[in-house]
């Protein structure tokens, strides 16, 4: 008994190392490149759009010459292309508008503090473990690739992973509404997080998913009304673009099937496969749901980049939060870390495979699955390292939903 327990002190220890290790590199080769160009990152773009919107008016964010003369005027030196422009829906420029107020290097900062707050607010809901030994999840996050890169762009993913974890801890919490409302956060990069209000509606959890279509149907309509008709077709047109230029698909499966037209048929199967699982689990514990409908997500969705892969180590970590999964599953979440830090070396391909074998490892579940262990799984409190009060058992939308001492985070 002393000698596992002193592996596993060992192991921890280990852990630690290298995440500090893999953070500090991470961080530096940060710093390192802001200082060799300030410019060079998506912030950039997020913050021309919001001087723009000010200036020439909102319809104006998606025109491409405003969106040059603009990068000309700050002194970017950046000039449109495929893969630098602003294509991003209107509440992006609306977050950065009150940094406009700053000078651009206070104001890249600024929204880079608010990505680590989001970073650790995501953390703090949705980590598994308890103690301090759930800090290595959060170094080791730091250092993780697609999070650095993320982190070094300015790019909004942090806050989607931020609004679903948010959505994942509420609805553990017993507040579906909020739980809904919270994945208001979604609009800032839809493909992140498209599938998880639908897994909602087909979960069973109703409140949750009236709470999403609120939040989400509003700022939809606030972006419409902002930007015009006119606004509206000129972001159809970016859209459409960008889903065409090949880089945008290479983490997808499109460059795998060839034919853009059957890899749509594909996705939208995976989709529905993640979706039959979500109804399968819809007795229990919301992990349940929100880790087929992450990760199907990214399989269905038509364009994603590195960064984009946060939501992937969200999932992970609220895998590792199910209670009663297989012991040897943590190597799998392992390798799917491992699979997307080494993307450049050995290309999406095994990111591809490992999501694929997270939802058979799923599909193996539900067919072991039992409604009556599901009932007890749901109702079994759960240690919880954030919020430290009393629960009680309360009803959501008609399924006994415990309300357990964690706020998750992603």
């Amino acid at each position: 008994m002393g000698g596992t327990r002193r592996w596993q002190n060992l192991g921890i220890a280990a852990g630690a190392t290298a995440a500090v290790m893999f953070a500090a590199f991470d961080v530096y080769q940060w710093v390192v490149a802001y200082a060799s160009d300030h410019f060079h990152n998506d912030f950039t773009f997020y913050y021309a759009a919001a001087v723009i919107g000010v200036t020439h008016g909102w319809p104006s964010i998606y025109d491409l010459g405003r969106q040059q003369a603009q990068l000309d005027a700050m002194g970017s030196g950046i000039g449109i292309a495929q893969l630098a422009r602003f294509i991003s829906p209107p509440p992006v420029a609306w977050l950065a508008l009150p940094f406009t107020l700053l000078p651009y290097p206070v104001a890249y900062w600024l929204w880079s503090g608010l990505l680590l707050a989001a970073l650790a607010a995501t953390w703090y809901l949705a980590a598994p473990g308890a103690g301090r030994s759930r800090l290595i999840y959060l170094v080791a996050a730091l250092g993780w690739l697609p999070v650095i890169y993320g982190l070094q762009l300015g790019q909004p993913g942090l806050f989607v992973a931020l609004g679903v974890a948010a959505s994942y801890a509420l609805l553990r919490s017993g507040r579906p509404l909020e739980s809904g409302l919270a994945l208001g956060l979604t609009v800032l990069k839809p493909q992140l997080g498209f599938l998880v209000p639908v897994a909602l509606l087909v979960g069973g959890r109703y409140r949750a998913f009236a709470g999403a279509a609120i939040a989400i149907g509003l700022l939809v309509l606030a972006s419409a009304l902002n930007v015009g008709t006119g606004g509206v077709a000129t972001y159809e047109q970016r859209l459409t673009f960008a889903a065409g230029v090949p880089v945008n698909r290479e983490l997808t499966l499109a460059p795998y099937i060839g034919d853009l037209t059957v890899t749509r048929v594909v996705q939208g199967a995976i989709a529905i496969w993640a979706l039959a699982l979500v109804f399968r689990f819809r007795k229990r514990t919301p992990e349940w749901i929100f880790v087929p409908a992450i990760v199907g997500g990214l399989l269905a969705s038509p364009y994603l980049h590195i960064d984009d892969l946060v939501m992937l180590g969200l999932a992970a970590w609220l895998y590792l939060r199910i209670p009663g999964r297989p012991r040897w599953s943590w190597a799998l979440m392992l390798a799917l870390i491992i699979a997307a830090e080494g993307i450049g070396e050995w290309g999406p391909l095994p990111i591809i495979a490992g999501e694929l074998a997270v939802l058979a490892l799923l599909s193996v579940a539900a067919l072991k699955h039992d409604d009556g262990d599901a009932e007890h799984d749901r109702a079994k409190p759960e240690h919880d390292a954030g919020l430290q009060r009393d629960r009680q058992h309360l009803t959501v939308d008609g399924q006994p939903e415990a309300i357990d001492q964690r706020a998750g985070s992603a």
